[in-house]
């Protein structure tokens, strides 16, 4: 009888791709900025085709989210994500000031491991190969397993396209076996430079203890906060279209809203009207009991599901039209299953008396899972947007705009990505929209502009300057002098050598 150990297979295919990325990323790395961005306009002029395709295949395979909804994150990893690197220099002489003489050079990284979520597997996957062949960077991905048929379909249309205009064969690859050992030899492997890793916690603890630099997209639990000079109906026309999105499964999405008591009636109103049910306790308890297996982990089937669906998974019932659950709550603990996230259109409601109040129950809500991705405020008065600005333990913070959208770079002016850094739990090397920009070294150059002598001149002046307000006489030391011109001729002597 043949046995098949699919970890040993899984490991030697590790071994073997990440070998292979080694020698094609050193030819990668001779490449110009040029080649470079012809390669990533084909790639995603190509992908741009299967949009759709892969989205339903996604959808299919998973069983997250709505395929149109998944369209949508596709070509905007296809078209705007790309517009936006068109320009950007990130290899080669990307910054010279002739002013002072100095310059950076861009220096890709070398071999990247990218780990893909499977709630969002094509888009990821798209921008994580852009991003990384933009910047010179080697890429091999491990896809994950719920995810892993629509992950490997997109990556052969990228990869054929890319080596179709001259990327080195083995520079962007995929681990066809995919177990937990072969991922962790693909972390961990010597020629391996960076992990990325977007929503995968269950890699997250392998990741750091491959010593490596790990860039970790985490998950969110953020709040939206709707202060009293908020326009209330556009605040909460947005929310409901955030939080709705691929059926909430964005980990930018807001988890809870926290609104002013003053105007938490209107809002309320406002909700109700654009297609929010509030659940009594009773209804809360039961839906509230779904979300989490008898381990602690978070239930997979009730992620990605619609607020109608849920409603009848937990036996309430609902209008017709309902597009939102929410559960109105006081308090912020570990097992109160509304502090935490939740990757479906279910909300948290909390009232607080006024923006003081309502700043401390964020910080709460941010901290309760250690995550701090991403935190809304609907307001109009700048003073208190700056004080939640400055206060906040989070990656971003967004203001007056859906935290799906304005999270990824569609509704604001940040990068367009679809790896959000976390802000408050050092997980994690950044907390940036990452972007080409963070999978580069600098290598600054600096032209000399000043003497050694004038240095020297200029310490020894400082010197008799201070001393002169205490005593003149006792400034001038001739043995200082002379040590200190001893040390720099030594200096000078090596360098020389």
């Amino acid at each position: 009888m043949n046995i098949i150990d699919n970890d040993l297979l899984s490991i030697q295919e590790s071994r073997i791709l990440v070998e292979n990325a080694r020698e094609a990323q050193k030819a990668l790395a001779t490449f110009p900025q040029e080649k470079l961005d012809e390669i990533v306009e084909r790639m995603a002029e190509e992908i741009e085709k299967h949009a759709s395709e892969l989205a339903m295949m996604s959808s299919e395979e998973t069983d997250y989210g709505n395929a149109q909804d998944k369209v949508i994150k596709n070509r905007f990893a296809c078209k705007y994500l790309r517009t936006r690197l068109r320009g950007m220099r990130c290899v080669g002489i990307i910054h010279e000031d002739k002013q002072n003489k100095t310059m950076d050079v861009g220096v890709p990284m070398g071999v990247i491991i990218a780990l893909c979520p499977a709630t969002s597997p094509v888009s990821t996957t798209i921008y994580k190969a852009l991003i990384a062949i933009k910047s010179g960077n080697a890429v091999i991905f491990s896809p994950h397993p719920r995810a892993k048929n629509t992950i490997c379909r997109t990556l052969d249309i990228l990869i054929r396209a890319a080596e179709g205009y001259g990327l080195p064969e083995g520079a962007m690859a995929y681990l066809h076996t995919v177990t937990p050992s072969g991922t962790i030899e693909l972390m961990n492997h010597k020629a391996t430079s960076l992990i990325m890793n977007t929503g995968v916690p269950g890699m997250l603890k392998a990741a750091y203890q491959s010593g490596k630099p790990v860039i970790y997209g985490g998950t969110g639990n953020g709040p939206a906060f709707i202060e009293r000079t908020a326009d209330i109906k556009q605040a909460v026309q947005d929310i409901i279209a955030s939080k709705t999105f691929d059926n909430g499964i964005v980990s930018a999405a807001e988890q809870s809203i926290v609104v002013d008591s003053c105007i938490a009636s209107e809002v309320k109103r406002e909700l109700e009207h654009n297609g929010a049910y509030f659940m009594t306790q009773a209804e809360a308890d039961k839906l509230g009991s779904l979300f989490y297996l008898s381990d602690g982990s978070a239930d997979p089937e009730i992620v990605g599901k619609t607020a109608q669906q849920l409603a009848k998974k937990a036996g309430i019932i609902v209008p017709n039209g309902t597009t939102v659950l929410i559960s109105e709550q006081k308090y912020v603990s570990d097992t109160n299953p509304y502090s935490k996230e939740k990757l479906c259109p279910v909300l948290a409601y909390y009232i607080e008396d006024d923006w003081m109040h309502a700043c401390e129950k964020c910080i709460e809500l941010l901290l309760s899972e250690r995550h701090g991705h991403t935190l809304v405020i609907h307001s109009r008065d700048e003073e208190v947007i700056r004080q939640f600005a400055l206060k906040k333990p989070v990656g971003r913070m967004l203001v007056n705009t859906p935290a799906v959208f304005g999270s990824m770079g569609a509704t604001t002016n940040l990068f367009p990505a679809m790896t959000l850094g976390s802000g408050s739990a050092g997980d994690g090397m950044t907390s940036d929209n990452v972007s080409p920009m963070n999978l580069i070294y600098i290598r600054k150059v600096g032209y000399g502009v000043r003497k050694t002598e004038e240095i020297v001149n200029g310490a020894i002046a400082e010197k008799a300057s201070t001393m002169d307000r205490v005593s003149q006489q006792e400034a001038y030391n001739p043995e200082d002098i002379q040590m200190l011109h001893r040390i720099l001729q030594k200096a000078l002597e090596g360098l020389r050598q």
